[in-house]
């Protein structure tokens, strides 16, 4: 599935540049928690956003985005950061802990704040502001380069999986991937959603839906250490592409967005 920073960066974006009301963000996150509160991680946070520090009675999701409005935000970029690959969480800090923490964020990279949503209790989404002095530079990649890399990483993965004897068909493995795709998040987009990005989300979620599957263990074995160490090896460039495509396939929307209030007169 894709990540609950993914719906917020999109919606909250369509939402400034007029392609969605305010509802649609509020439903649209509903979906990853039946509540969402705001709160800011540092002062400097919780004056720009008018928002209540951690601890403290926490703000609603509308004076999240008013307060993106009202800070004239316009680029938004998705994160989706792991150990060793932390491109765009700037010099360190709370952002880029908090971030690998829960393995997704959103950057606002003209304003130099960053949000990153946790599960805090059954059905309640917390979103924290964090100050992003330095935010990292992310090299732009575009849908047709993160579609090859899909392409070449499964070829690279197939091949070595093949050679270490890991990747043997397992019983019922095809109902096993069915059920976890029908069971995925079911995350709504708004009108006017690049096709594009679309398709190349949805060919994500059918990759990461084999990762999960190739990961694991064959029901009733297990692998030796060396194994599955050289399988989570083979599997790493396949991983790094699906994050990459759902980064570019949603930052690509994000741009769209924008593109398509700047061209209204």
């Amino acid at each position: 599935m894709c990540r609950s920073s993914a719906t917020l960066a999109v919606w909250s974006s369509a939402w400034l540049n007029g392609a969605a009301a305010s509802d649609d963000v509020l439903d649209a996150l509903q979906v990853w928690g039946e509540a969402h509160d705001v709160v800011a991680a540092d002062a400097a946070a919780a004056e720009a956003f008018d928002l209540p520090l951690a601890f403290n009675r926490a703000a609603t999701p509308v004076q999240l985005l008013l307060a993106l409005r009202s800070q004239g935000a316009k680029s938004m970029e998705l994160l989706l950061p792991v150990p060793g690959d932390v491109r765009g969480l700037g010099g360190g800090g709370q952002f880029m802990a908090a971030a690998l923490r829960t393995g997704e964020a959103v950057l606002l990279p003209d304003l130099g704040y960053g949000l990153v949503p946790e599960s805090i209790a059954e059905g309640l989404m917390r979103w924290s502001v964090y100050s992003v002095p330095t935010p990292g530079v992310l090299e732009f990649r575009s849908l047709g380069e993160a579609e090859h890399g899909l392409t070449d990483a499964i070829r690279a993965s197939a091949g070595a999986l093949q050679s270490l004897d890991v990747a043997s068909e397992r019983p019922g493995v095809r109902a096993e991937l069915s059920a976890r795709l029908r069971s995925a998040t079911d995350a709504p987009w708004p009108a006017g959603m690049p096709g594009r990005s679309l398709r190349v989300l949805q060919r994500s979620e059918e990759i990461a839906a084999i990762l999960a599957i190739a990961e694991s263990d064959d029901p009733g074995g297990a692998l030796s250490a060396s194994a599955a160490l050289r399988r989570s090896e083979a599997l790493r460039p396949l991983s790094e592409a699906v994050r990459n495509a759902r980064c570019a396939a949603i930052n690509e929307a994000v741009r769209v967005f924008a593109d398509q209030a700047d061209r209204r007169p």
